[in-house]
């Protein structure tokens, strides 16, 4: 039995659903807040722990940085998106201008990209005619300029994603800091800090489609080598404070 029009957009809507680029980038950015979160307040507190006789030192510089932390991924992030996206909107308003003043190379420029991905050029010719007649800004700026709704991201949405997502990255090592005894926290952190990543790794890779085993080879040995060069560096300089 044939299906109407309504079922078979129904149909490709769910299609499109079990896709995850659309969730790139406030994946991304949550992802990026998380490990780097947990990685550099594990890594803080273990290098201060390794030096450190006291437990108050460890809890002040775990506490700080997780604040200077969250703060300057939620900055960074809002920064880089912002640059992106005034970028983005220049070579749009660039291209409004050039759509004014030049359509027809504008439509042949169209016409020539679908041939290059494998249309003919009598259908790229039509394709390119229809979609300037639908809508030619759109059209330019998605197969011209290559910008879509996935790639563009939200600047405050994306400082809002890596800020949140350090600080509950880090609170996690401040806990074991807080709750469990200094002799040997390094250790503590250290396998601790392990597990967070290893969940993390599995979370985000389930969540973006990816393989979980790889994303959490990739997480364990990275955090391994960041928190054992700064557990070193602590060693070095151990001042039992």
């Amino acid at each position: 039995m044939k299906k109407n029009a309504a079922e078979t957009t129904g149909d490709l809507e769910g299609y499109l659903d079990n896709h995850y680029i659309h969730r790139s980038n406030w994946l991304r950015a949550a992802v990026l807040g998380a490990n780097d979160g947990i990685l550099s307040t594990a890594s803080i507190a273990i290098g201060v722990a390794a030096a450190s006789a006291m437990k108050e030192p460890v809890i002040l510089a775990t506490v700080a940085g997780l604040v200077a932390g969250a703060l300057s991924m939620a900055a960074g992030e809002y920064v880089s998106v912002s640059s992106q996206t005034d970028v983005e909107n220049a070579d749009i308003e660039r291209e409004k201008i050039e759509l004014e003043e030049m359509p027809e190379i504008e439509l042949q420029r169209l016409a020539q990209i679908y041939e290059g991905r494998g249309l003919k050029k009598e259908t790229a010719q039509l394709v390119a005619e229809e979609l300037t007649e639908h809508d030619v800004l759109g059209a330019h700026v998605r197969d011209e300029l290559g910008i879509n709704e996935i790639s563009q991201a939200n600047p405050i949405q994306a400082a809002f994603a890596s800020g949140a997502a350090f600080t509950v990255g880090g609170a996690l090592p401040l806990l074991v800091v807080v709750f469990l005894p200094l002799e040997n926290l390094e250790y503590y952190l250290y396998g601790f800090a392990l597990i967070f990543l290893i969940l993390l790794g599995a979370l985000a890779a389930k969540t973006g489609g990816s393989s979980i085993a790889k994303a959490i080879l990739r997480i364990t040995f990275w955090g391994t080598v960041a928190m054992g060069l700064t557990a070193l560096v602590g060693y070095m300089f151990n001042v039992n404070v």
